[in-house]
């Protein structure tokens, strides 16, 4: 059986960095890990090739391979998804689909003519899906036909039993980073993230020998350089991380410290000074967090409970002056919010040097306590839309959309101004100080990798040789002459080679970053500034609102984020 798996095209997005992966000759930031998973459970008798749309061409020679088609989506992926599914149903080809937009909207699936339909977690549902395939042979469904969809029916599987993921379909050099998995699950209850109705609120993990496997599987292919955890919360299950690390770091020490990990994590990684100095010495050395808005009631209503422990620019600057690199994720258009939450957003990313700030606008996913709460509000738009940065809001909002559209604009141009940006990681690298090398200290005598390895690391190396050299003068013409920013660029470039040199590659390498970032802002620009007049000026006025609340929701009162 010859399976086509099939990763659809994104838009342009944050994550996509185009901008970046431009200066560095590769053509898409990750893999997708959801269908390389997907190839591990399949039968291993079973030929596989896989197409990721972002990096490859999809040929005719694959079309003339295939016996199935197999894809898999997030929502922001949808119009490449329904293109996929249209064409290889064209051809005769059948089509199961998966992942996590099937799994929260099937009917979108059905509707362009997906013959099975895979729900939930692959290693529950995809075994009996294959026994219906091998009975049907190559059954595709006719116009008036139900797709055959299969569910857990709420069960979730034990990902110890998670076979590794087939990382050698994919092509290495394509990539910037390559994603793995260590646990499923987050614990907490934020009313808009649709984690918890996918994977559940109990955090499950791999034991950390699989996840060794893993990375070694990577080591033994040629991998070198940045490896993703990419668990929604990697620190669900603190204490299972833990056992994990003292495993990872003589595994990292024994082989030279072969990866940079990144990961994503909640703010209460602040609160544990041991979790956070055994990630450091993992060479976890950046971490994504959800920060969504400085407004407390915001954050209350929204039920982010565990962002309104501390102070929240504590516990950012807690993490930076350890040496962790904080990227941070801000949302606008939440209820509870008051005029101006879009400065505030800028304030807080500048007070706290957050270089890399993921700023969107609220969008409602499906199924998820939001959803429910604003469909018995009727507050729903009819259509979800696409769950993108240049998409409006697909709900009625609790103050004008126009407002909150053109303060996310506005604070999108202040967020990545080439001087605001430059200053940011400026301050940012002279207080996050050098890589502490020395927190993972060197083997005496590390044994030469094996010579398959090194002679992939060496391809990939004399690939990227080009880009290497010019991606540097690049960067330097842009900022550092053509821009007006680029006094800016040359006075803070020449303050960390003076007092912070050996931070400076990490340094330039943020700085490269706004290269895409300014990408993402004039399309933004170009999408919704023309929209703003024609947006809808209902608003939704909560019921039984007191005037005691009204006032407590004014932005005076969120003053003790920043210490206040």
């Amino acid at each position: 059986m010859r399976v086509l798996l099939i990763w659809p095209k994104f838009p342009m997005t944050f994550w996509s960095f185009e901008g970046v992966l431009e200066l560095a000759g590769m053509k898409s930031y990750m893999p997708p890990l959801g269908l390389l998973t997907v190839a591990g459970i399949l039968p291993q008798d079973w030929s596989f090739r896989l197409v990721d749309r972002n990096a490859h061409t999809l040929s005719e020679a694959d079309w003339e391979w295939a016996d199935i088609v197999m894809l898999s989506a997030m929502i922001v992926q949808q119009d490449d998804f329904a293109a996929v599914i249209r064409e290889s149903k064209s051809r005769g080809i059948p089509v199961a689909v998966g992942g996590p937009y099937v799994t929260s909207v099937p009917e979108d699936a059905e509707a362009a003519g997906a013959d099975y339909i895979v729900l939930d977690e692959g290693e529950i549902t995809i075994p009996p899906f294959v026994d219906e395939y091998t009975k049907r042979g190559n059954w595709v469904r006719g116009t008036d036909e139900p797709a055959l969809r299969f569910g857990a029916g709420g069960k979730k599987p034990d990902v110890t039993e998670t076979p590794m993921p087939r990382y050698d379909l994919v092509d290495l050099s394509a990539y910037d980073s390559i994603p793995v998995q260590y646990s499923r699950g987050c614990p907490f209850l934020c009313e808009f993230c649709d984690i918890i109705n996918l994977y559940g609120r109990k955090p499950r993990t791999k034991h950390p020998e699989q996840l060794l496997a893993e990375l070694e599987s990577l080591y033994q292919l040629g991998w070198q350089g940045s490896v993703f955890l990419v668990d929604d919360n990697f620190i669900g299950n603190k204490k299972n991380v833990k056992k994990l690390m003292t495993e990872l770091k003589p595994w990292l020490m024994a082989r030279d410290r072969p990866f940079l990990l990144t990961t994503e994590a909640s703010i209460d990684l602040a609160s544990d000074d041991d979790l956070i100095e055994q990630m450091l010495q993992c060479n976890i050395g950046s971490v994504f967090i959800g920060i969504e808005t400085p407004d407390v009631d915001s954050l209350a209503l929204t039920r982010k409970h565990q962002n309104n422990r501390n102070p929240m620019m504590d516990d950012i600057r807690k993490l930076q002056q350890s040496g962790m690199h904080v990227m941070a994720g801000f949302i606008i258009g939440f209820d509870n919010e008051q005029a101006g939450a879009g400065s505030r957003i800028v304030r807080f990313v500048e007070d706290c040097n957050i270089t890399l700030a993921l700023l969107s606008m609220l969008q409602v996913l499906p199924n998820t306590g939001l959803w429910t709460r604003l469909e018995r509000e009727g507050r729903l738009s009819t259509d979800i839309g696409t769950i993108n940065q240049t998409s409006a809001l697909n709900f009625v909002p609790t103050r004008p959309a126009q407002e909150i559209v053109r303060e996310y604009l506005e604070a999108y141009e202040k967020l990545y101004d080439p001087v605001l940006y430059i200053e940011r990681a400026h301050r940012l690298f002279l207080e996050l100080g050098s890589p502490d090398l020395d927190r993972l200290p060197k083997q005496q005598h590390v044994p030469l990798p094996p010579l398959g390895v090194r002679m992939q690391r060496m391809l990939r190396t004399l690939k990227t040789v080009p880009y290497a050299v010019t991606a540097p003068f690049k960067v330097i013409w842009r900022q550092g002459v053509v821009r007006p920013s680029r006094s800016v660029f040359w006075r803070c470039m020449f303050s960390i080679i003076r007092h912070n040199r050996g931070a400076f590659g990490f340094y330039a390498t943020v700085c490269a970053h706004n290269e895409h970032f300014l990408q993402i802002r004039d399309a933004l620009r170009a999408s919704l500034e023309g929209e703003v007049p024609s947006l809808p000026t209902e608003i939704y006025v909560p019921p039984d609102r007191s005037e005691e609340e009204s006032i407590r929701r004014k932005p005076e009162f969120v003053t003790h984020l920043a210490g206040g």
